[in-house]
C-alpha cells in the first residue's frame, strides 16, 4: 500500500498514513472535533511513542495505560481520554477479526457495499466516517472494489469535499475553500442543510 493522501504537513507522518494501513483507520478514527491534520498526526504521534502501531499488543495493553500514553502532552486529540479508549476498542477488533492488520478490512474485498459494512462495524466508524473512509481508500489508496463511489455516498463524487480529495497542497487549499463556502451557505459536507 502506498497512497497519495497530502494531510498533516509533515512527510513522515503522511508516509506513515500512505504505506501503513493501520495508520491510516486510526487516523481517520480521530477526524473528529480536531482539525484534520491534527487528527492525521495522531498516529504518527503514537508510533514515536509506542514504538510501534500493532493492535494486537495496543489491544494487550491495559485500557488506562494506553489512554494515558494518549493524553501525554501534546494529547493526541482534543479529547484524548476518550479517544485513546476508542483507539483501544478500535485496535481490540482488528486484531481479533482482521489478524491484527487494519488492510484485512479490504483486502479481497469485492464490494464497495462489503467494505462500507466492515468499516461501520468498528467502533466510532459512524455512516459519514464509513462512506469517507471508503472514498479515501478509492480516491488515495488504489482500493477500489466494485460499486466503491456508491458506497461513499457525496464523497465518491469529484467535489473537494473531505480529506479523500487532499493529495496535495492546492487540493488541500480547495478543500478548505469549499468547506469554507459550505458553512457559509449553511450546508454539511454532504450537501444537506446545517440544523440549528
Amino acid at each position: 500500500m502506498t497512497g497519495t493522501l497530502y494531510i498533516t504537513g509533515d512527510a513522515a507522518a503522511d508516509n506513515l498514513l500512505n504505506t501503513d494501513a493501520n495508520a491510516l483507520l486510526l487516523g481517520m478514527l480521530l477526524d473528529q472535533q480536531v482539525p484534520m491534520e491534527w487528527a492525521f498526526a495522531g498516529p504518527s504521534t503514537l508510533k514515536e511513542r509506542l514504538g510501534h502501531l500493532d493492535p494486537g499488543k495496543i489491544a494487550a495493553m491495559p485500557e488506562d495505560d494506553f489512554v494515558s500514553i494518549c493524553c501525554e502532552k501534546p494529547a493526541i486529540h482534543r479529547f484524548p481520554g476518550s479517544m485513546g479508549k476508542r483507539i483501544h476498542q478500535v485496535c481490540a477488533v482488528v486484531a481479533d477479526q482482521y489478524d491484527g492488520d487494519a488492510a484485512n478490512l479490504w483486502t479481497g474485498v469485492d464490494s464497495g457495499k462489503e467494505l462500507f459494512r466492515r468499516l461501520k462495524a468498528l467502533p466510532g466508524y459512524g455512516d459519514e466516517k464509513s462512506k469517507i473512509f471508503v472514498a479515501i481508500l478509492g480516491k488515495t489508496q488504489g482500493v477500489a472494489p466494485e460499486g466503491w463511489r456508491n458506497a461513499a455516498g457525496k464523497f465518491g463524487d469529484d467535489v473537494p469535499r473531505s480529506v479523500a480529495d487532499i493529495t496535495d497542497e492546492a487540493s488541500l487549499g480547495r478543500v478548505r475553500d469549499w468547506k469554507k463556502a459550505q458553512k457559509a451557505a449553511k450546508k454539511d459536507k454532504q450537501d444537506r442543510p446545517l440544523t440549528d
